[in-house]
């Protein structure tokens, strides 16, 4: 423990041209008299830590002196390539080794760009949730996150509605949408074709799995065993393949609707862009009003009146004849709402 908060304070001070011992204590997460004694060990030990003294005095390093512990390690170097977003690095368990590789990064620079890392973090932040939600970390995801890292199989138990699935996976890739977690898996053995949402292939069964559903994260058979990855295997477009599909198989309605110029400016805004573009592509040119009249993809007749309603006056129900009805029944209510 003790030697890893001293090569740190070797990869601070050589990072910076001189710190005060509460700007290292902090760092460190130690107190201002564990600073001073890890100074004093360290000057003893033959690095060249020199103590400035008075109200604006620090510690720093002499004589050019340089540290070669600055090689990173596999964890380290991997996360490092996710540096950009700090959450789910957290949520991961890897955020100290993202810090451990930043400074190792930042020691290894020379000084005129050693504040490259403090500029860029400054200018760009990815924020991963949704607006006026309350993320929650799922409580088993640093155990799936190290068994991906890993390409070890697991036993995962997941619920499914009211009743508790298990299955043994081979975890290919995490992916975080919307700060919701999944995970994207190959089953093996029976059962692959039933629970989450999925395609399948010469290998088996790739599917999708939200992780806050797990209720327990086992090794498969009881030992750590690894798996051998597929390399042609595309995590970014498996994701985009099954998200499209799995919109799409929400969409088991249709609604018949005339829309306004500005309603069709509006559409992909109201309902899902992708189904809005097709449905204006396959539409008969405007009438001579301008309006469009289109056949939509919806999830349901109930999705469909939360959605067209917030077009106001720029879209007209045609079919089916119960929506067309219902919002009748509303702009009757919003009518005598208003003129009184």
């Amino acid at each position: 423990m003790r030697a890893a908060r001293l090569i740190k304070m070797v990869l601070l001070l050589q990072s910076r041209a001189s710190m005060t011992a509460a700007e290292l204590a902090t760092e460190l997460e130690v107190s201002e008299r564990t600073v001073t004694r890890d100074a004093q060990a360290l000057s003893e030990a033959g690095v060249p830590v020199y103590a400035d003294r008075g109200r604006a005095g620090g510690y720093r390093l002499i004589g050019g002196y340089r540290t070669r512990l600055t090689g990173l390690g596999r964890s380290e170097a991997e996360a490092l390539f996710l540096s950009g977003v700090p959450g789910a690095l957290r949520e991961m368990g890897l955020e100290d080794a993202a810090s451990a590789a930043r400074l190792k990064v930042s020691a290894a620079l020379v000084p005129s760009v050693r504040d490259a890392s403090r500029t860029a973090a400054q200018r760009f932040h990815l924020d991963a949730p949704n607006w006026f939600k309350e993320p929650k970390t799922p409580e088993l995801l640093p155990a799936v996150a190290d068994a991906v890292w890993d390409d070890r199989r697991i036993v995962a138990r997941y619920r499914r509605g009211e009743n508790e699935v298990e299955r043994e996976l081979e975890p290919y890739g995490l992916v975080l949408k919307a700060g919701v977690w999944y995970l994207c898996a190959r089953v093996t053995g029976d059962g692959g074709g039933r629970g989450g949402h999925g395609s399948h292939s010469s290998h088996g069964s790739y599917r999708v799995y939200r992780i806050d559903r797990f209720s327990a994260v086992d090794p498969s058979d009881g030992r750590p065993e690894r798996f051998e990855r597929d390399e042609e295997f595309d995590l970014p477009g498996f994701w985009e393949e099954q998200a499209e599909q799995f919109a799409r198989s929400l969409l088991r309605a249709e609604v018949v609707v005339r829309v306004s110029p500005d309603g069709v400016r509006r559409l992909p805004y109201a309902v899902d862009p992708h189904s809005a573009r097709e449905a204006l592509r396959a539409a008969d040119a405007p009438d001579e009003d301008g309006w469009v009249t289109l056949t939509l993809p919806v999830e349901s007749e109930e999705v469909a009146h939360t959605q067209l309603a917030a077009l106001g006056p720029e879209v007209e129900v045609l079919a089916p004849r119960e929506l067309r009805e219902r919002f009748t029944r509303d702009a009757i209510r919003l009518a005598a709402l208003y003129d009184s």
